[in-house]
């Protein structure tokens, strides 16, 4: 009986060897043979396996696909591993494993405990995997459950693929959204203290925010506190951003995803940090250029319909900048050989330019690899409910968790292809992952 790692190359050698008989006992004229090529049927009622090998012979042989199929299958030896074989229009011979062949693999999945069906294809090579990576400005919500199921199962997957895998967290601690986040917590953490302050006007008004002002009041008293007007303390942002990426820790934790690194956007702004580098790079190959009081990578030159804004006119780098300098550290400084962003669909006009951008600073492009999905719809009442850490509506991946386990969840997030979208309601969450 064949492991079952070999079947399709056992397969492909009983139709060969069943299709050189057809010739030799004259049901099919004597023409090159090309090799059996055995697939999976997109729909499970036409087998298990299947081989259009009669459509490809049929003009060689001048008979219809149909005679080919039937002459061929009159020749396949089936054995312990095979159910008799069928021919199906246009020109297939369908194969189904046999029963009592899928019942011994159940044994045979026992002796190999957790380290059945791995394979070596990845051995020597170094992946990396970064996913969810959201803003810690709040906390995460079953969107980002859907990104945390598929990228932690793609890890797992390449990891039995032989892969050396690395599961990474991007912390995006740098930017103007920690900016907004930390002049939002400045101004609960002064309401605690009886100060009439409004939230900024784009800030994040959900009430997670006050709780996170409240801990720190609790922890620390008016250490933070400035005099009115002043602006916030570097040290309560940094405070700020520590709480909240450890409330993500725990829920991922919960979630049953543990990661190998979280990387701190900011050190990339290190005197030895990958922005020096990566945009020394580009202005070394004259892919930077000054216009309109920014910075520009000219990636026109490189393909690219237009060129992008590296820096801003007010001296800020760009989140495409972040990008470009962490891919330069992926690819050249740890030297993985194969990267892997796990990205919302909304993120889909970035794959191009971060591909261009990853090749003009030394890197192969075609060791990144951007798997998008799509965010998760929820309803109240037959109303979409959009997702906003700004708006205050959010419905967390704890609640999610807390109503129907970790378990089902990633189940229920992993059932569908990535692309698909799909809804849940928050309410009756148990109904929606059943």
């Amino acid at each position: 009986m064949p492991d079952t790692r070999t079947i399709r190359t056992h397969l492909a050698d009983l139709v060969d060897r069943a299709a050189q008989e057809a010739v030799d006992h004259g049901d099919l004229p004597d023409v090159p043979l090309p090799p059996a090529v055995i697939e999976r049927p997109k729909d499970p009622a036409n087998g298990d396996f299947a081989t259009a090998l009669p459509l490809r012979l049929a003009r060689a042989a001048m008979k219809p696909p149909l005679e080919v199929a039937a002459a061929i299958a009159r020749h396949i030896k089936t054995d312990e591993l095979l159910e008799p074989v069928e021919v199906a229009p246009p020109g297939f011979i369908n194969l189904r494993l046999s029963s009592s062949f899928i019942q011994a693999q159940v044994e045979h999945v026992i002796r190999e405990g957790a380290n059945y069906a791995d394979v070596d294809l990845g051995t020597g090579r170094r992946a990396q995997v970064e996913f969810v990576s959201a803003n810690p400005t709040g906390p995460l919500h079953v969107g980002n459950g859907r990104g945390a199921a598929i990228g932690d199962a793609l890890a797992s997957a390449l990891r039995a693929a032989g892969y050396e895998v690395s599961r990474e967290y991007y912390v995006n601690d740098a930017g103007t959204q920690a900016d907004t986040f930390t002049d939002t917590l400045y101004a609960r953490y002064q309401q605690q203290f009886g100060r009439n302050v409004d939230i900024p006007k784009d800030g994040y008004p959900g009430e997670y925010m006050a709780d996170l002002a409240k801990q720190i009041r609790d922890e620390a008293g008016d250490s933070f506190l400035r005099p009115e007007g002043l602006p916030a303390p570097s040290d309560l942002s940094n405070l700020g951003i520590e709480l909240m990426v450890r409330n993500i820790r725990q829920t991922l934790d919960r979630f049953g995803v543990r990661y190998d690194r979280w990387f701190s956007e900011k050190s990339l702004y290190d005197p030895e940090g990958a922005y020096g580098i990566a945009m020394g790079i580009l202005r070394e190959k004259g892919l930077l250029a000054d216009k309109e009081g920014a910075l520009w990578f000219s990636s026109s030159e490189l393909g690219e319909d237009k060129d992008n804004v590296v820096v801003r006119s007010d001296g800020h780098p760009t989140y495409y900048a972040s990008d470009i300098a962490y891919h330069w550290d992926k690819f050249i400084r740890r030297g993985f050989d194969v990267v892997i962003d796990v990205w919302g669909a909304d993120h889909h006009g970035h794959v191009s330019r971060l591909k261009t951008a990853t090749r003009a600073v030394g890197a192969d492009p075609e060791g990144l690899h951007i798997l998008l999905y799509q965010l998760v719809t929820l309803k109240r009442g037959g109303e979409v409910v959009r997702l906003s850490k700004r708006s205050g509506e959010i419905i967390t991946l704890d609640e999610l968790v807390d109503e129907v386990g970790a378990d089902a969840a990633r189940f229920f997030f992993l059932l569908r292809s990535p692309g698909r979208p799909d809804g849940l309601r928050p309410g009756p969450c148990r109904e929606a992952v059943q």
